[in-house]
């Protein structure tokens, strides 16, 4: 899928991943991936700055955890990200109802198509 597909969706994908809880970029980065059966590929260099924004504006909040000798920063969802995840889905479904009643019309009842 192309990289600019994603584009304006980007938020809404990045909390609703860290709705189960907190995790970190690389597994942020899967866990898209995986959701999305392979088809949305994100990158380091998109998401990192998006995380950093969201947390920024009060919808995320970060924390760093030590994995062995490694430290990695974890995020998760503030009361303020699920509203505005809850806000994204309503969004979500009703600008792809719009877009499919466009691409898809559904012929008024009684007219031959």
């Amino acid at each position: 899928m192309r990289q600019d597909a994603i584009r304006g969706h980007l938020d809404g994908l990045l909390l609703a991943v860290l709705e189960p809880g907190p995790l970190h970029g690389y597994a942020i980065i899967t866990a898209v991936q995986e959701r999305s059966g392979g088809a949305l590929e994100l990158r380091t260099g998109t998401i990192y700055p998006a995380l950093n924004r969201l947390e920024r504006v009060g919808l995320l909040r970060s924390s760093w955890q030590s994995s062995g000798e490694r430290r990695k920063r974890c995020y998760e969802l503030t009361d303020a990200g699920q509203r505005t995840l809850a806000n994204e889905r309503t969004a979500w479904s009703e600008f792809t109802t719009a877009i499919g009643s466009v691409l898809n019309p559904v012929p008024p009842p009684g007219l031959a198509t």
